[in-house]
Order: structure tokens, then C-alpha cells, then sequence
């Protein structure tokens, strides 16, 4: 099949747009990721794709958990700040201000609400891999607002890599 075609195709998937947190030890980080959903009820499991080039992969794999941020669709610019690893002053990642989860890995305290899980199980899948975390806490800080989408940013994410 045409890159093209399966990129085009793939980018009209309606996707979720979140800030990821991870750790291990005194190594912090976030990601923009748009590869989240929930795969179970009993317990409740979130799943993720993650890039195992990616330092976050490094870091959930180390640290066991991590951390779904979902943004305000209003206010997409954290995510282009989180395309890259972050850098952590204090406590924000990239000047955005967060708060240690009971595992360790970082809420941001401007999500309007955000899923914390420890890892359950792993899923090779290629260039990725799922993450499937078991939710461990949760809470809602902005009820009214939109989670953010793909569909609200120019970014685009998935079908085939770039240059293949």
C-alpha cells in the first residue's frame, strides 16, 4: 500500500491528544501522544503507545507507570513543547507546573484531568509498544472543559514513519 494513502487514511482515526508523565528515579519526562484508550473494565486498564526509541518508553519500562494527562482543547500549546524530552526545573517539566503521583510519575496540575496506572502488561508491537497500565488514581480538575483532540492542532501522528 501507498504512504500516503495509509497516512491519510490513518490521521482521520479521532484520537485523544494527552501529555504522558513518566520516571524512573530522579529522570522525569513527559510526551504528546495521541495513542491512549481504555481496554478494560474490571480492572480498569489504560493503554498506551509508546515509541521505543523514545525516552519515555525507557522510563515506563524502568519506573513501571505512568501518567495521562488529558489538556484543555482551548490550550493546545503544551504539546508542541512535549514533542521533545523535557527538561525539569523544580517542580515543572518544560515550565509547566506538576505534582508526584502515588507512583512516583508526574501529574501536571493544569490538566483538566489526568489517569495514573501501574503497569500490567506489555505488548510488542513493533516499532512501539503498549503499555497497559491498571488505574491506580484519577481525578477530574476542570469538569466543563473539552479534552483536546489531534483534530485541534496541526500535528499529526501515525500511519507509517516519515521518509518510509
Amino acid at each position: 500500500m501507498d504512504s500516503e494513502l495509509i497516512n491519510k487514511v490513518t490521521w482521520k482515526i479521532p484520537n485523544a491528544l494527552t501529555l504522558v508523565g513518566s520516571r524512573s528515579g530522579d529522570d522525569w519526562n513527559a510526551m504528546t501522544t495521541s495513542w491512549v484508550t481504555q481496554v478494560a473494565q474490571e480492572p480498569v486498564l489504560i493503554g498506551i503507545g509508546v515509541d521505543k526509541d523514545a525516552i519515555t518508553h525507557r522510563l515506563i519500562s524502568e519506573g513501571r507507570s505512568f501518567t495521562v494527562n488529558l489538556w484543555d482543547a482551548e490550550n493546545t500549546r503544551p504539546f508542541v513543547k512535549f514533542s521533545k524530552p523535557a527538561t525539569k526545573e523544580g517542580m515543572a517539566l518544560n515550565g509547566w507546573s506538576i505534582s508526584e503521583g502515588i507512583t512516583g510519575a508526574p501529574i501536571f496540575d493544569d490538566s483538566i484531568a489526568w489517569m495514573e496506572c501501574t503497569i500490567s502488561q506489555t505488548v510488542d508491537c513493533g516499532s512501539h509498544t503498549f503499555f497497559i497500565g491498571e488505574l491506580v488514581a484519577a481525578n477530574v480538575n476542570d469538569d466543563e472543559a473539552t479534552p483536546a483532540s489531534m483534530s485541534d492542532t496541526r500535528m499529526k501522528y501515525g500511519g507509517t514513519r516519515r521518509g518510509h
